[in-house]
């Protein structure tokens, strides 16, 4: 199968609980083979049987009946623009976008689901949605989790739980994490203090893409630190609590903003736009810096967009998704008079 690279996922729709804050929902959960050693023990050949034994089971009408369609996307048969692609959208992590070897990823007709194939461990099956929807896709990934685990033969221990090659991640072996926008927090320099406070009840911190990434135009995922000694339930039900109140937070900022600083947002989200709309060179991070604060427009009702058009230019406004887009590969320079051209032409038409 070739990669449908601009293909939208589902977690860019934008619509949803609480997505004037929070872009999207992800569950993730790791799981072994009991027969195979942890990945990175394989050989090239278990590496592929592992491949071969997924790729197997996710044609069982048990597992399509949960998930729909499935594919096996071979990560050794694309290019390394099509692999960091993957990256961009949150389907893979950077680590198995690196990694040599026959990896693969799993992807869901709408990229709902996508199951990473020999990354830390066998299978790293997530479900990524759009707003806070974390019990949904718990039910969601639970369910293929089950289908999944019909037809292959997971490694388990009854009293630590499912094992996995992080200790971090044995028990329950999920993470549930949530991917939020605090530009209120930013400006009004609350969101150190926020933040380290959340650090201080269990819930992990992170960038724009992950375990090991800076944060990037005030977007932040926030998820568990640990799953052994907590029941699934109890997991999503913290993380989901701790992002309600991120958002409430992050409210009470902007309306702070609004009310002490007349103008001063309707301001920077009107410069934000006139940039991004007649702009001829834009490099990745100034670019995702306006659009953190377009974002913002949007969701205080300032603009007439919608999310889902802001959350699209998150990721067509990546070196990959440009160079894939017109056809060629692009020094630095390229890239950023190119990605003016894209968001100019995107407003115009989103207008």
């Amino acid at each position: 199968m070739r990669l449908n690279w601009q293909r939208e996922s589902r977690w860019m729709e934008g619509e949803g609980p609480h997505s004037d804050v929070v872009v999207s929902s992800r569950i993730r959960l790791a799981r072994n083979l009991s027969h195979l050693p942890f990945p990175g023990f394989m050989t090239p050949s278990q590496e592929k049987e592992m491949a071969r034994l997924a790729e197997s089971a996710i044609q069982r009408d048990r597992v399509t009946n949960v998930a729909g369609k499935l594919e096996l996307i071979p990560l050794w048969e694309l290019t390394e623009l099509e692999k960091q692609l993957l990256v961009e959208k949150h389907l893979i992590s950077p680590e198995l976008a690196r990694a040599r070897g026959k990896k693969a990823v799993i992807l869901s007709e709408d990229e709902a689901f996508s199951i990473m194939i020999n990354e830390e461990d066998h299978l790293r099956i997530q479900c990524l949605l759009p707003a806070l929807r974390l019990e949904e896709g718990w039910e969601k990934s639970d369910a293929l989790d089950d289908a999944l685990g019909e037809e292959l033969d997971y490694a388990f221990n009854e009293e630590k739980g499912y094992l996995t090659a992080c200790p971090t991640n044995v028990g329950t072996g999920l993470r549930a994490s949530t991917m939020v926008h605090l530009p209120g927090l930013m400006l009004t320099r609350q969101a150190g203090e926020v933040l380290t406070a959340l650090t201080k009840i269990g819930i992990a911190v992170r960038g724009l893409y992950g375990e090991g990434t800076e944060a990037q135009g005030n977007f932040f995922q926030i998820s568990n630190q640990i799953s052994l000694g907590l029941s699934e339930e109890e997991i999503i039900k913290n993380l989901s609590a701790a992002a309600l109140r991120l958002a409430d937070q992050e409210r009470q900022a902007r309306e702070l903003l609004k009310q002490q600083r007349p103008y001063f947002l309707e301001d920077r989200v009107g410069r934000a736009y006139g940039i991004l709309a007649h702009g001829y060179i834009l490099s990745s991070q100034e670019a995702l810096q306006l659009l953190s604060d377009l974002r913002l427009g949007v969701a205080m009702g300032f603009l007439p967009l919608t999310l889902g058009k802001i959350n699209q230019l998150m990721v067509k406004i990546q070196p990959s998704y440009l160079q894939l887009l017109y056809g060629r590969e692009m020094n630095p320079w390229e890239r950023d008079v190119y990605r003016a051209r894209l968001v100019r032409e995107f407003l115009k038409e989103a207008a």
